[in-house]
């Protein structure tokens, strides 16, 4: 058939981003099924769902059982029906030839006509395909069977109804040689792009860069749909859907939603896209028959030329980007784990207080997104939620803090607790400690036959009154059937100021991937003004007024973190460069050096000294943090983006201009 293929109306086309679990093969099909309903609602006759869709894309290793790839494709033969009069892709595993492919299915009409393979795996940072999955080549096609029929899978594009579409699949889109190139050169008309891509800060103002630079380069429109939520635990969804066309974004979903689902959509010229290809200079299309190609009949119905307002791009700054992230994640984390809610050590510091905020913006995006009925629906499980009448009453039974006093313990920090936890509407207890510190530290001392001294014992004397308050805390989240969050930022785990078993103890560690220096702005800025739904939280000034203390050593002594460490836009600085940004400890002394002038030399090279050596040390304490969210590319997290030996030499020796001399 020749480029003189029979014209077409203008098509609704449709992005939706769905909450997926891993391994939950009926509720992900009941998801797409939704998803499907929903857009053929609104007019939609193209449908793009996201990648992996029908398994979930965090099944890790259990990509591996052979029943899942095949329990997917019994998903696929139980969706047919729902894409009559449709055009539908969907994500799945599929099993060819021994070897496992990411493929999107393509649904026409109720029959599949063939899946499309992803051809470049996202093996960078928190992802992890190529151990599970292998890149389709370029080039190539095959065929596998399906309900006793063969169906072609490979490098396709498909012609339906006289409309080609092609893919590219989630990380295909992110690398240099992107497939919409050679898509364009097949004269395909819409590019669907099925994904699961994750959050980070900033990641968004990407994604529409490529979706509508490559309307506009392809001449083709674009479709764009993303995951939403928290999957499986550690990864955030931010549930962009997008529509392109013509260099422009003709439709864009909410963003950071509480919603189970996020439809995008649009109507495209198809006819000028292709004039548009024909006037473009640049523009190369190969004349060759195209063996790939998938045809199929389908008798597109004609959209309508309007369509409902788009969100306009997300504004968020990076504060409220990260109170959403965050509060998505926790609610996410808190429905799939069947948890009662959360309790946490409130100590009246930063780390704790940002936590418990977080908890309740949690509350407040999801009652204000999804109705106050709705949150207690979905949270139904949990005694005594049904019948809450308010978020007030939402908040006593979704969070538990204790204030712990021990030695170190003061009036001002007990204050700033009980009066944050005061308007934030949680339960509050408060604890005193010092007897049970007290009784280790008197056994302990008469085991050993000698009284144990701050003098002598000092680190030891810290850690046994963080240690002590581990049991408590524990009791309380085993009693009342609730999740422990655990309050550590990223700047404590770099250098492991923090007790393992201590004030580490928990099973969620919402804010390890947050910088000390950021997470003190982030309260200012959420004292003074906060998210426009929720407002300011006011008790935080009492908290944003003290300098950072454990309060571990004595109350005379005044303790503080940045005495104990370096300040900690030092610290961090130095980790972004000699961490992030892998330079030597040479370099990274000279890069502070220039970004703080006020810092002498010899100041700057003892600061990355002691930086080095404890990050080295304190390997094997970030190996047990509790999970934690990703939020950007500045993560230590040694299960999910940066590995580190927890025995060797250390960053010091490591190259040959680290010798300082």
């Amino acid at each position: 058939m020749s480029d003189a293929r029979r014209r077409v109306p203008r098509i609704r086309v449709a992005a939706s981003a769905i909450a997926t679990t891993p391994l939950a093969r009926r509720a992900n099909l009941e998801a797409c099924v939704s998803a499907i309903r929903r857009a053929r609602s609104a007019g939609a006759t193209l449908i793009c769902l996201p990648e992996l869709a029908l398994t979930g894309y965090g099944c890790e290793d259990a990509f591996h059982a052979s029943f899942v790839a095949e329990g997917a494709l019994e998903s696929l033969a139980e969706l047919l029906p729902e894409t009559s009069g449709l055009v539908v892709s969907v994500g799945l595993p599929l099993t060819h030839h021994r070897a496992l492919y990411n493929v999107a299915a393509v649904l026409v009409d109720g029959s599949l006509v063939g899946f499309a393979a992803k051809k470049h795996l996202a093996g960078d940072g928190i992802h992890y395909e190529p151990r599970w999955f292998k890149p389709w080549p370029k080039g190539v096609v095959a065929s596998v069977a399906f309900g006793g029929v063969a169906v072609p899978v490979g490098d396709l594009v498909f012609e339906i109804g006289g409309v080609r579409v092609g893919f590219e699949i989630c990380e295909d889109a992110w690398v240099a040689d992107r497939p919409g190139v050679g898509l364009a050169r097949r004269a395909v008309d819409v590019v669907l792009n099925p994904s699961a891509s994750h959050f980070a800060f900033g990641k968004s103002v990407v994604r529409e860069r490529f979706v509508a630079e490559g309307s506009r380069a392809f001449a083709a429109a674009y479709v764009y749909a993303n995951l939403v939520g928290n999957e499986a635990g550690r990864v955030i969804y931010d549930g962009d859907t997008l529509v392109g066309e013509s260099g422009s974004i003709l439709a864009r979903g909410k963003r950071l939603s509480f919603e189970r689902e996020v439809l995008s959509y649009a109507t495209i010229d198809v006819a000028k896209s292709r004039t548009e290809a024909m006037r473009t200079t640049s523009y190369h299309a190969d004349p060759a028959e195209d063996a790939s190609l998938v045809r199929c009949e389908f008798a597109w119905p004609e959209a309508p030329n309007t369509d409902p307002p788009t969100y306009a791009r997300s504004s968020y700054s990076k504060e409220e980007e990260m109170a959403r992230a965050i509060a998505l994640g926790l609610y996410g984390y808190l429905r799939k784990s069947r948890s009662r809610g959360f309790v946490l050590g409130l100590s009246g510091g930063v780390d704790s207080a940002a936590v418990a905020c977080l908890v309740r913006l949690m509350v407040r995006f999801a009652v204000d997104e999804l109705s106050l009925d709705r949150v207690k629906s979905e949270l139904g499980y949990i005694p005594g939620v049904s019948e809450a009448v308010d978020e007030t009453a939402l908040m006593r039974l979704l969070l538990t803090t204790l204030y712990q006093a021990a030695e170190g313990s003061s009036h001002a920090t007990r204050k700033a607790a009980r009066d944050l936890a005061t308007e934030l509407g949680g339960v509050h207890l408060e604890l005193e400690l010092a007897d049970v510190v007290a009784t280790y530290v008197d056994k302990v001392g008469a085991a050993l036959g000698r009284g144990l001294t701050w003098a002598t014992d000092d680190i030891a004397l810290q850690n046994i009154q963080a240690r002590a308050r581990a049991p408590s805390v524990w009791l309380v989240a085993n009693l009342e059937g609730k999740l422990l969050l655990t309050t550590s930022n990223r700047s404590e785990a770099a250098l492991g100021y923090a007790t393992m078993d201590g004030d580490t103890a928990g099973g969620l560690a919402p804010i390890a991937g947050i910088d000390k220096a950021y997470l003190r702005r982030w309260l200012v800025w959420l004292e003074e003004h906060g998210p426009a739904e929720s407002g300011s939280i006011e008790a935080l000034a009492s908290v944003n007024a003290r300098p950072s203390s454990p309060e571990l050593r004595p109350l005379e002594e005044a303790q503080e973190s940045e005495a104990d460490l370096m300040p900690f836009a030092v610290l961090d600085a130095i980790e972004r460069n000699l961490v992030r940004d892998r330079r030597s400890p040479r370099e990274t002394a000279s890069r502070l050096r220039e970004a703080m002038p006020q810092i002498d030399e010899a100041t700057a090279r003892d600061y990355v000294t002691k930086f080095a050596r404890l990050f080295a040390q304190n390997q094997w304490k970030r190996e047990r943090y509790a999970p934690s969210f990703h939020l950007d590319d500045e993560n230590l997290d040694p299960k999910t983006w940066f590995r580190f030996p927890i025995l060797g030499a250390g960053l010091l020796d490591a190259s040959s201009d680290a010798g300082w001399d």
